[in-house]
């Protein structure tokens, strides 16, 4: 097995390294920051979208599966639909079509819960969910994952699949769940009135494992795939364990969630708001059918990132 990982300097890249390179699996690593992996790789620079379809095969030449990591994530503040379509969709396809025609194994596309649904929705996440991307970050996955499936049906294949994660967390980690690191970090107190929605998460290790899992499993593959910790945890409950990592006291304060929620539509923090309280729970019993086993510490796993971030930097402010 030698298998191609895009994305490889990434957070969940990194990891995705680590777990296959400890299993024994030959790697070719792409990235846009090649330099960042050190001497005694396989280590080339991502095609960017549009580059002619010879880099593409260069790329995917003498491997057997590929996992595609890479691609641009939604706390891009100043990325343009245009961005994420030529980062997410059209990257993917062109690396699926190439792979398709030469690569004899899997290939593994990493998407997000946010090709099926939105933020600020409540609602319970499977294979089955009818996919409503409401953002440009969301819609670009959908259209990703669409290509790659295509790329592989229309060579009469179906062994490539898509991998939806919900947030994904770790040490290095961006996006809403740094936020509440930060805001846990603070010593605010925060009403709990305000973080009632509960989340699925998924430990980045845990991701790795998915997706080593998919790579080898026997018989064929579905085309969707949901993988998170179980269970879901509170909003409150998050940033009570990164408090509890820092040392810090938890500081919720019991309080009805109606003023609240006024006081942020009168603050112009609607959106902030509805996705606060959102719950959002992925369904990932199909993976565990096959042999998965998710994370089940979750609250543990957050106050030692805290507590490691804690230890090896000054306090955030």
């Amino acid at each position: 097995m030698k298998v191609l990982v895009t994305g490889a300097t990434g957070f969940i890249g990194r990891q995705v390294v680590h777990r296959l390179r400890e299993a024994g699996a030959e790697l070719r690593l792409a990235s846009r920051h090649p330099e960042r992996l050190g001497p005694g790789h396989d280590a080339v620079l991502m095609p960017e979208f549009d580059t002619p379809v010879a880099a593409f095969l260069a790329l995917t030449r003498d491997v057997t599966d590929v996992v595609h990591c890479a691609g641009l994530n939604n706390d891009e503040g100043n990325a343009t639909e245009a961005d994420f379509r030529a980062a997410n969709a059209q990257l993917s396809a062109r690396l699926a079509q190439a792979a398709a025609e030469q690569a004899s194994g899997r290939f593994i596309q990493l998407s997000s819960i946010r090709a099926v649904i939105g933020a600020r929705v409540s609602a319970t996440i499977d294979e089955d969910t009818i996919p409503d991307p409401q953002c440009a970050y969301g819609r670009s996955k959908r259209e990703a994952e669409i290509g790659v499936l295509d790329a592989y049906a229309s060579r009469g294949r179906s062994d490539a699949t898509v991998l939806r994660l919900p947030p994904v967390h770790g040490s290095g980690m961006k996006g809403n769940l740094a936020t509440l690191l930060r805001l846990a970090d603070t010593g605010v107190p925060l009403p709990k009135g305000a973080l009632t929605g509960k989340r699925s998460l998924l430990s980045s290790q845990s991701a790795a494992g998915a997706i080593w899992h998919l790579l080898n499993r026997s018989g064929p593959l579905r085309p969707i795939y949901i993988a998170s910790d179980v269970p879901p945890v509170s909003i409150a409950g998050i940033v009570g364990a990164f408090r509890s990592g820092f040392g810090r006291p938890k500081r919720l304060i019991a309080g009805p969630a109606g003023p609240l929620r006024a006081a942020a539509i009168l603050l112009g923090k609607r959106t902030a708001w509805d996705s606060m309280t959102a719950t959002q729970i992925c369904e990932p019993s199909l993976l565990v059918s096959e042999g998965w086993l998710p994370e089940t510490g979750t609250l543990e796993r957050l106050a030692e990132i805290a507590r490691l971030g804690n230890a090896q930097s000054p306090p955030l402010r």
